[in-house]
């Protein structure tokens, strides 16, 4: 059923900036767990939720490299038990975290990320859950350009394939961003609300709850 103008009117506006990098597993429990909190507030408040870039590891080679023997060389035998860990929190959510194919370099993903915002700001919110589904439970590599561009047209965005076919298209927007909102921070998730209230990491839903009313008082 269709809302009036008057009900969506006399709720607050909740203003959410998310740093996030699109190879962060808890940038996606993050993103499950503020739409909990969202879905849980919608009859309080209007939601605008715009995300911004963030660098796990700017040095991530561009092409594809096997994302086991990625981490198996950041973290050592490590490694093991974060990807245990990871695949019980993605179950708890009714996800199967795939840690097969390949990682690298998350750039394009932002440059896609910045266009759609662009282009539709409210496809973005669901562009960059269909990216987390495609890369942390389909084996599908961050870099390439045709999931990429099958991503963007499943959510309805045209013209990611001429975008992204030119390195420099929004390269200097995601340096602007990155320079604006994720300067001074130094891990993801991150989250500021109606730019005053700062929240860090996966929080559970009842923080965002509790977040959003601090921030509309």
């Amino acid at each position: 059923m269709a809302e009036s103008a008057s009900n969506t009117g006399s709720r607050k506006l909740i203003q959410i900036d998310v740093s996030s990098d699109s190879v962060c597993p808890w940038c996606f429990v993050g993103k499950k767990n503020l739409d909990k909190a969202i879905e849980a507030s919608k009859d309080q408040y209007n939601f605008e939720i715009r995300w911004r870039p963030f660098f796990l590891d700017p040095s991530a080679p561009k092409d594809g490299v096997s994302k086991k023997e990625f981490y198996r060389q950041k973290y050592g035998n490590r490694y093991e038990g974060m990807f245990a860990r990871m695949s019980e929190i993605f179950k708890g959510l009714g996800l199967e975290f795939d840690t097969a194919g390949l990682t690298g370099n998350s750039l394009d993903s932002h440059r896609l990320i910045h266009y759609t915002g662009k282009q539709a700001p409210e496809k973005q919110h669901k562009l960059v859950e269909e990216l987390f589904i495609g890369y942390f439970t389909q084996g599908k590599f961050i870099g390439d350009r045709e999931f990429l561009v099958e991503t963007a047209k499943k959510v309805g965005i045209e013209g990611t394939e001429e975008f992204l076919s030119d390195p420099n298209n929004g390269l200097t927007e995601v340096k602007e961003e990155l320079a604006k909102y994720s300067r001074n921070i130094t891990g993801v998730p991150n989250y500021t609300i109606n730019g005053k209230v700062k929240l860090s990491g996966a929080q559970p839903p009842e923080t965002f709850q509790s977040a959003f009313k601090a921030a509309s008082a």
